[in-house]
């Protein structure tokens, strides 16, 4: 009988150790044996796991998708008003890129830049679902409440990642004059003034 455990263990170590070598080095850059030898496992042994590159990046995608996702969800289950939940899903996106920048850039760096990767079983927002789907409940309930105007998802959506994804990409190009993390209240201000209910 199989150890489910062990090897979930094991799994979680792969994405772990790829993640942060496809985040640093790019898709391209990295080998399977690379990744392997990283996490201080054999190729054999890590194929048995993942069979390509390309499926092993879209697990990765999923499992940054599923770590946002359970975090906004505790804010979307809170009674927070909108205006706090955006703070708070800014906070989120802040401190994720500032304590595990490689989860921010691998989506900015590797799933965004090589979009060919994904084409294949992540198709659309697949493999983003988790974490597109908590955004789509937090509007929603927001523009039910009257506190966010009732707009194309996509471009609520869209102007959202856009601050979030801006700001990490200056802030890993260091070209921000403070740190990440003091730059929350600004740009949740922002964001709210931008989609609020006139």
């Amino acid at each position: 009988m199989i150890d489910t455990s062990k090897k979930e263990q094991k799994r979680s170590l792969i994405i772990n150790g790829a993640l942060k070598l496809f985040a640093t080095k790019g898709f391209y850059a990295t080998t399977i044996p690379q990744i392997a030898k990283f996490i201080g496992m054999s190729s054999g042994n890590l194929y048995n796991y993942f069979s390509s590159k390309e499926l092993l990046a879209q697990e990765i995608l999923k499992y940054i998708s599923a770590h946002l996702a359970k975090e906004i969800r505790k804010i979307n289950d809170s009674s927070l008003s909108s205006q706090e939940k955006i703070k708070a899903i800014v906070k989120i996106y802040f401190n994720t890129a500032q304590s595990q920048p490689e989860m921010i850039d691998f989506f900015l760096r590797v799933y965004l830049s090589n979009r060919e990767v994904f084409r294949k079983g992540c198709e659309g927002m697949i493999c983003v679902n988790e974490f597109v789907t908590e955004i789509m409940i937090f509007f929603d309930e927001a523009v039910a409440k009257g506190e966010l105007k009732n707009q194309d998802f996509f471009s609520a959506f869209g102007l959202f990642m856009g601050y979030l994804g801006g700001m990490v990409f200056l802030n890993g190009e260091e070209v921000l004059n403070k740190r990440l993390d003091e730059y929350i209240d600004d740009i949740s201000t922002n964001i709210y003034n931008a989609l609020k209910s006139d």
